[in-house]
């Protein structure tokens, strides 16, 4: 049934093929046409035969009219779309518009590119476009650079020149803006994570654990459920496994079954120099509700969530692992919505090698599930980084949309890496490894997933100018947003509620008092027969000297006043003195 199934779907794909190879020897042989129709009319007006109409000259580029007509007819869409730019065939062709349908943006996508080629200023176009369609968007400022689409851009003869010559009619124009920051490091609403929602899978990125180690990390979190022992930051992990590696815990460790005390150590260790580093202000309460990220303004437009991430730039490992922390609790969270007219939300994943670097098996396999399956809960994910080998293939197999900025063959990595790449694209009429390494500023090779769900024409591309500044927006202005953000009274605080340290810190505090409790009853014990041995002695004294009369004090003791006043001593040693 599925090599049927499969014939079935390649039969239809090449149906589907042979349309597109026909339409465009339509729209070829149409242009054939009127470009004889032009040609004639011409040389009856004049007898100068270089008179002959721009199209007849050409353009220079390596793309013949039966090309350039497949790709204007493969990004010509009915439905709503992103314009990405104008067509590059020797010059700009304005009237040769890419564009991305909306409704497949949800697809995924990818943005790459070496440094300094416009991957940012892409990103931002497309923001603003997918808010300005009601679209919100959650982004990551790495640099602070995207921070200037909360601000209208600047106009100049430059920018206006470059724009009027890709058929794009700019206007300044400035984005609803919110900020956020992990654990409230630098200018933003914070975004904290209880480490139990957090979980042991993306724990066991962010500290460096192999796969046995986290194996064990994940039945610790087993226990401390099963213990009732809530962990919430850093310090009651850290106190949980301080207990288990204890004395009182050894017992309760070798119950778990399958955990050394050394691995315990090593965990326990790791975690300790990651609370060193300062992430402990990342963990702990209130959680940010993801869904704070879905928000539309009251005139229709999409919120973008800027995560302001300069503070971490040590910490690449927890940036990236937090991010996708946000894409599965947003998994969790969204209801199954199908196939719908524009994304619930697109997030842009920026510097995604971060988080591919020494992952685990089961690490990659949550994000190629999440990846795969959050496009049915209306979530779009574009993966930025500089080259695609930086994501795995698993991955990159469920991204519909590409945009290749500039790449760099220096190295004989470099150049391999560059022959990779061109082999995952669709046959073009171009030479792909010498277009992607001559690509100037702002200029990209496009192909993306069309409304039928099928693969657009490769299409060098000069993409859109952003209508934000291209300058950060100033820091007084993005404290000031913040200030004002409905958010801040919720989230701005941090709360240190009742968790397994307190817990544990009790039940040690208790341990502590019943040790002393006994050591004072055996000492008390133990004082009680020394008072009784003397009151013996002092009986065998006073008999023994009772035929010469005693003494005063042997006498009181041997008497029943004396035997009173013992006993209320030996019970106020014990505790038991009645009050």
């Amino acid at each position: 049934m599925t090599d049927e199934l499969a014939r079935v779907q390649a039969e239809i794909e090449a149906a589907r093929q042979a349309q597109r190879e026909a339409e465009a020897r339509l729209a070829a042989l149409q242009d054939s046409e009127r470009l004889a129709e032009q040609q004639a009319s011409a040389s009856e007006e004049t007898t100068e035969p270089d008179e002959a109409p721009v199209e007849e000259r050409g353009s220079g580029g390596p793309l013949d009219a039966a090309a350039v007509a497949e790709i204007r007819s493969g990004y010509a869409f009915a439905e709503a779309a992103l314009e990405m730019g104008a067509l590059v065939n020797g010059e700009a062709d304005p009237e040769t518009q890419i564009r991305i349908p909306l409704q497949m943006v949800n697809r995924h996508g990818l943005i790459a590119g070496a440094t300094g080629t416009g991957k940012t200023k892409t990103l931002q176009v497309l923001t603003e476009q997918l808010s300005a369609a009601g679209v919100p968007v959650f982004a990551a400022d790495i640099k602070g650079d995207l921070s200037g689409i909360a601000t209208p851009g600047a106009s100049s003869d430059k920018l206006l020149a470059r724009t009027s010559g890709i058929g794009q009619a700019w206007t300044p124009r400035a984005a609803p803006v919110e900020y956020f920051a992990l654990g409230g490091i630098g200018h933003g609403v914070p975004v904290r994570a209880t480490v139990l929602d957090f979980g042991p899978t993306l724990l066991s990125k962010v500290l460096g654990l192999n796969d046995t180690q986290e194996s064990s990390l994940g039945l610790i979190f087993a226990y401390a459920d099963q213990a009732k022992l809530p962990l919430v930051d850093l310090k009651d992990l850290r106190e949980l496994l301080l207990h288990l590696t204890g004395d009182a815990g050894k017992e309760e460790l070798r119950q778990l079954g399958g955990i050394s005390s050394q691995t315990a150590g090593v965990i326990l260790r790791e975690l300790t120099a990651f609370s060193a580093q300062g992430a402990d202000v990342f963990f702990g309460e209130p959680q940010m509700d993801t869904r704070e990220f879905l928000r539309v303004t009251p005139d229709g437009r999409g919120v973008v969530s800027l995560l302001e991430v300069p503070g971490v730039a040590d910490q690449p490992a927890l940036f990236s692992t937090f991010l996708m922390w946000l894409l599965a609790d947003l998994f969790e969270d969204l209801p199954e919505v199908g196939d719908i007219d524009k994304p619930k939300l697109v997030f842009f994943f920026d510097e995604a090698h971060l988080l591919f670097k020494d992952a685990s098996k089961d690490f990659l396999a949550a994000i190629v599930q999440t990846v795969r399956l959050i496009r049915s809960k209306g979530v779009g994910i574009f993966f930025v980084t500089q080259t695609p080998k930086d994501v795995p293939g698993e991955v990159l197999a469920q991204l519909g949309s590409r945009v290749q900025h500039q790449l760099r063959a220096h190295t004989p990595d470099a150049e391999k890496a560059l022959r990779a790449t061109v082999r995952t694209y669709p046959k073009s009429a171009y030479d792909l490894e010498q277009v992607l390494t001559g690509l100037g500023i702002g200029e990209a090779i496009v192909t993306v997933m069309n409304e039928r769900g099928a693969p657009t024409p490769v299409a060098w591309t000069r993409l859109r100018a952003p209508e934000g500044s291209m300058d950060p927006t100033p820091e007084t202005e993005i404290e000031r947003t913040v200030t004002a953000s409905a958010l801040l009274p919720k989230y701005g605080e941090a709360v240190d509620r009742e968790s397994a340290y307190e817990m544990l810190q009790a039940r040690l505090q208790a341990a502590e008092r019943a040790e002393q409790d006994a050591a004072s009853r055996a000492a008390a014990a133990e004082e009680a027969g020394r008072l009784e041995a003397d009151a013996k002695r002092n009986r065998s004294t006073r008999s023994s000297t009772s035929a010469t009369g005693g003494n005063v004090i042997t006498d009181f003791l041997g008497s029943r006043s004396g035997q009173a006043m013992i006993r209320d001593v030996v019970r106020g040693i014990f505790g038991n003195w009645r009050r």
